[in-house]
């Protein structure tokens, strides 16, 4: 679908290459401010639900989502008018951002429950947080990879406007689920009314269990597509008038 890159995509997709220039090109290192932390993490600022959206942590990892906002956006835009799509896009961003949060809090909060529960003090749990080591006898309390998880938790920022794009991508669904969709992997084209909730079920999945491959943000990719899929299934069965946004 060879669409003319609408105005509101193609600003957007500019801010995060001149960001992305900035961080690795230009060497301004100002990703720490604008990653999402953790919030119990001394880096976190509330500012951070917006701009984490204009970061992201490589080359593919912005081509796969410039071109995701690109190829579902444009046709989204065009029907809906920039100032809609707008606020649908950054809503989108920020409900992925605060459901990521949610259930890095729920896992946070867990892990910690059972370090107080062995014994472990506010300091030495700090202690961990803050420099990842501790004292070897509690493994036999609680298992490693528990630690490691919050740890992790505490410590790693999300970056990337994948939250955002899944809201466009089931918005995308919604507006035209008889459009056929395939994937480099799976070149078989399938229509977006199947292929975008196989998509999402799978980040479910990988979110849930320790399958994962590699440091994805799974429930930041569920909780766009929940925000996205809320707000167009809502314009759609209401029809609001595209003129009311212009």
């Amino acid at each position: 679908m060879m669409n003319r890159m609408t105005d509101a995509v193609k600003h957007l997709i500019i801010i995060n290459v001149v960001v992305f220039a900035a961080v690795y090109l230009l060497k301004i290192d100002f990703s720490d401010s604008l990653a999402l932390y953790f919030p119990e993490n001394e880096k976190f600022g509330f500012w951070q639900f917006v701009t984490h959206m204009f970061v992201h942590g490589g080359t593919m990892h912005l081509i796969f989502n410039m071109y995701g906002l690109w190829a579902f956006g444009t046709p989204l835009e065009q029907m809906w008018g920039r100032n809609k799509f707008l606020f649908f896009y950054f809503s989108a961003g920020l409900g992925a951002g605060a459901i990521y949060t949610l259930a890095n809090y729920y896992q946070f909060n867990g892990i910690y429950e059972e370090l107080v529960a062995i014994g472990m003090s506010g300091e030495d749990i700090q202690t961990l947080l803050t420099t990842g080591t501790y004292n070897s006898q509690i493994l036999d309390q609680i298992q490693q990879s528990k630690l490691v998880d919050i740890y992790s938790t505490f410590n790693t920022p999300a970056v990337g406007a994948s939250g955002a794009v899944y809201g466009v991508l089931v918005a995308f669904g919604i507006a035209f689920p008889n459009a056929k969709l395939a994937l480099m992997f799976f070149p078989v084209p399938v229509a977006a009314k199947y292929f975008i909730p196989a998509i999402i079920l799978g980040d479910l999945f990988f979110g849930m269990t320790s399958y994962s491959v590699g440091n994805i943000a799974h429930f930041a990719h569920v909780g766009g597509a929940l925000i996205g899929f809320i707000i167009a299934w809502y314009w759609k069965k209401n029809q609001f008038s595209q003129n009311r946004w212009n």
